[in-house]
């Protein structure tokens, strides 16, 4: 199967697509109409060469996919914060210019906090609580499985928790839209409601797939820790992190192109946890999804050259 190499993910009662440069935001906004923005997206790696890089690529693409999904992530929740900005005075062009540079420092705050935390909680507090063993448990490769264990338990009870509020349901279930669409279209099957309800929720190139081949990547490469010192240790885990998410990267890529059967028993952890992160949607979720992938990728074309024009382009099942 071909890949369509189109992602993206939910936001606040939408969705965002993404195709090379270019990416869509659909939003049902509180009139139940939809909003589709459609920008270009500017790097924020200016050499384009270190874009293309294996393992390099990774770690780029992974930044800016924070960025990017903080940007539209506040776009979206700017449509539910209308009616209390109309009830204010509107802002002249000079205060628009302060507020929009203020959004982009926050914005470029949250992201490096949000980086921040995410390596305190997931790579160096799992060191800490395997370490407690340490008495018990002489053997340093089992403290390093052990270390493992807890970083994937910590991300499943994580995930586990969010996915109980209800504000975080509906995003969840929006995620399942944008799934659902990427793989009607890579099943060729048309761009319906009908067909996009029967295609399944699950999808080998997702972000939580890519997460969780980071959780497992990284007990391979802490394998190669063997410094003595606590404080090494912890630094080493910290300076790898790049390079475990580029690995990550590499073999998410290699899943959404390949249908190899060990490649498939490889996303099955990932394709599980998804049936968390992800929930079926209603068809008005779908409807947005399908608004979002519609302004920024010519489905049809990607059938007519990967499956030709005698394609069967309703599906009896969902993949």
């Amino acid at each position: 199967m071909k890949s369509s190499n189109i992602g993206g993910q939910a936001v606040l009662e939408g969705i965002m697509m993404k195709n090379k440069d270019q990416y869509a935001v659909a939003v049902r906004k509180p009139d139940q109409e939809i909003e589709v923005e459609v920008q270009q997206y500017n790097s924020v790696v200016p050499w384009e060469f270190a874009r293309t890089v294996p393992f390099l690529r990774g770690i780029f693409n992974f930044i800016d996919s924070m960025v990017l999904g903080m940007k539209t992530l506040m776009f979206s929740a700017s449509f539910f914060e209308e009616e209390e900005e109309n009830k204010e005075p509107p802002l002249s062009k000079e205060e628009q210019k302060k507020e929009e540079k203020k959004e982009k420092y926050m914005m470029g705050m949250v992201v490096a906090v949000s980086v921040v935390l995410a390596i305190a909680i997931f790579m160096v507090l799992p060191y800490f609580l395997s370490s407690l063993l340490k008495s018990v448990v002489p053997s340093r490769a089992l403290l390093t499985v052990i270390e493992g264990v807890i970083r994937l338990a910590i991300f499943l009870i994580y995930i586990l928790a969010i996915s109980k509020m209800k504000d975080i349901q509906r995003t969840f279930m929006y995620h399942g839209a944008e799934h659902k669409c990427i793989n009607c279209i890579e099943n060729g099957w048309d761009l319906t409601v009908d067909n996009v309800r029967k295609s399944s929720r699950q999808h080998k190139r997702c972000g939580t797939s890519f997460l969780f081949f980071v959780m497992l990547v990284s007990i391979v490469f802490c394998f190669f820790i063997t410094t003595q010192s606590h404080v090494m240790r912890v630094v080493l885990r910290i300076a790898m992190f790049p390079l475990i998410a580029g690995v990550s990267y590499e073999i998410i890529r290699l899943a959404g192109n390949s249908e190899n059967m060990f490649i498939n028993l490889l996303s099955k952890p990932g394709l599980l946890v998804q049936k968390i992160t992800t929930k079926e949607p209603d068809d008005d979720m779908i409807e947005v999804a399908i608004c979002a992938v519609e302004a920024v990728f010519d489905w049809q074309g990607y059938q007519r050259e990967t499956f030709g024009e005698e394609k069967e382009r309703v599906g009896d099942s969902a993949r």
